[in-house]
């Protein structure tokens, strides 16, 4: 739906040229979006799964054949590799969705005495479906498939930050029938018109804790509407007893620096042994740190990772390193801008070991922090000191201390000799704690796109052999 508000516009992070311009949509034209989507629900709800599906793989043919990719890294500025895998992550969603559909909401017929339990499930009704910049496809995109699927119609608001992403992927559904998928754009108070909205029965989000608090605010008053959220982490990657120090370094690159730092599952808080074992790994990543290549997703040969999102998120990063070292931090690799006024930094890594007053904050960037700990036990206290739980991970050939590890620590994603960043969209995803519920976007998104429905049903009513005590029969 095209906006007539305030005009806004995207760039490429990496150049600062305009990508894609537009407006804000306003309040009527959010009320025109959910009005088209409850207009249609009736109708799509009613058609079979089977006929869903059919639309479904309609649009996983037009994935297929698009250039999404380039769009991605226009407006996100990750290498282009890396957006075609995110482009793959979404066309295996469909699948995936498909798969989970069937094994989290089937069907099911108990006998009941001279009755049949049915089980069945339904859709919510009109979904809001709010996406992030960093997987502006791939995010939103699991969240509208398994949507859509269980018979919802979505009402769909991107990032203000990746439009032109949006507009191009919301395209490829061209062949749905009109009012089931619905596009609006705009920032903070478009997202606000759509989130309060009466008519939205359910809101599916991935973004920052700040803006998940303030969507749970607008419906603390509306307890009956699922609101599913994922949120980021305080991430924690341990490192113990690693025979093989390249083979790690190069498993803690990619949970700290791919996408320039900017997953929700990239780890925050490196934590390592005192002593020769730590100092040995941190030569070893410092080093492969240091020679990673950072730059314009044209680029030839390809960078491992672009841009940050914005100057503004650059700044912030900056501003972080030299507050942390004020306080006691050792920079390890100085992050920095590779040109003035960039949002393209190099990887910093600052031991804040010695920082007393850390904040337990998702700094999402290409920013890592060490903590150095005298034990295990030492170890995995540091990684449950955060009031979030998305993603953790250690590195470790001891498969004992893999086990305690497991057993104590509190995320919802635990990985062993892993990247934090390693997650399937086979299996559920999301956190606990500030992190979020209902584990939003992975195999787990069946169960709160529907819910489940109870019947006793008999297609003949007949009296019993046997009427209940104190009751005679009608007829004499």
């Amino acid at each position: 739906m095209e906006g007539v508000g305030e005009a806004f516009s995207s760039e490429d992070p990496g150049t600062g040229q305009i990508v894609w311009t537009g407006k804000n949509a306003i309040q009527e034209e959010v009320n025109q979006a959910v009005s088209a989507a409850r207009e249609s629900f009736v109708r799509w709800s009613a058609r079979s799964f089977e006929e869903r599906v059919g639309f479904i793989r309609t649009f996983e043919e037009r994935l297929r054949k698009g250039d999404l990719a380039e769009s991605i890294s226009q407006e996100t500025g990750k290498p282009l590799w890396e957006a075609k895998m995110e482009v793959v992550s979404m066309i295996q969603k469909v699948t995936t969705s498909i798969d989970a559909y069937k094994e989290r909401c089937p069907e099911k017929q108990i006998p009941f005495g001279a009755s049949t339990i049915h089980v069945r499930h339904k859709p919510h009704g009109v979904v809001a479906v709010f996406g992030p910049f960093n997987f502006p496809g791939h995010l939103p995109n699991g969240h509208i498939i398994p949507a859509l699927l269980a018979g919802n119609t979505v009402v769909f608001k991107g990032s203000e930050l990746t439009p032109g992403v949006s507009q191009k992927m919301v395209s490829y559904w061209e062949e749905l029938p009109k009012g089931v998928l619905n596009l609006v754009q705009g920032g903070p108070m478009t997202g606000h018109y759509t989130a309060s909205h009466p008519q939205i029965d359910a809101l599916f989000f991935t973004g920052s804790y700040a803006t998940g608090l303030a969507l749970l605010d607008i419906f603390k008053k509306h307890p009956e509407k699922i609101v599913a959220l994922e949120m980021g982490g305080n991430n924690p990657l341990v490192i113990s007893d690693v025979l093989d120090s390249e083979a790690a370094a190069y498993l803690t690159i990619q949970s700290a620096f791919l996408t320039a730092g900017q997953r929700c599952t990239c780890a925050r808080r490196l934590i390592l042994p005192e002593g020769t074992e730590g100092d040995e790994f941190l030569k070893v990543l410092t080093q492969m740190a240091s020679s990673l290549i950072v730059g314009h997703y044209t680029q030839i040969p390809e960078p491992f990772m672009g841009p940050v999102i914005s100057l503004k998120s650059a700044e912030h990063l900056l501003n972080t390193q030299a507050l942390l070292g004020t306080g006691g931090g050792v920079c390890l690799v100085e992050m920095r801008q590779i040109k003035e006024n960039s949002p393209l930094l190099t990887p910093g890594i600052m031991d804040v070991t010695h920082v007393t007053h850390r904040s337990d904050e998702e700094y999402f960037g290409p920013f890592l922090q060490v903590i150095r700990v005298p034990d295990f036990e030492a170890a995995i206290r540091e990684a449950n000191h955060t009031s979030f739980g998305l993603v953790a991970a250690i590195f470790t050939h001891s498969q004992a201390k893999f086990h305690q590890f497991y057993q104590q620590v509190r995320a919802g994603v635990i990985n062993w000799n892993a990247p934090t960043t390693g997650a399937s969209g086979k299996a559920p995803f999301g956190g606990i704690g500030k992190s979020g519920n209902f584990r939003p976007s992975g195999y787990y998104a069946a169960d709160y796109c529907s819910y489940p429905v109870t019947s006793l049903e008999n297609s003949d009513i007949s009296l019993p052999k046997e009427l209940l005590p104190g009751l005679k029969h009608g007829r004499s």
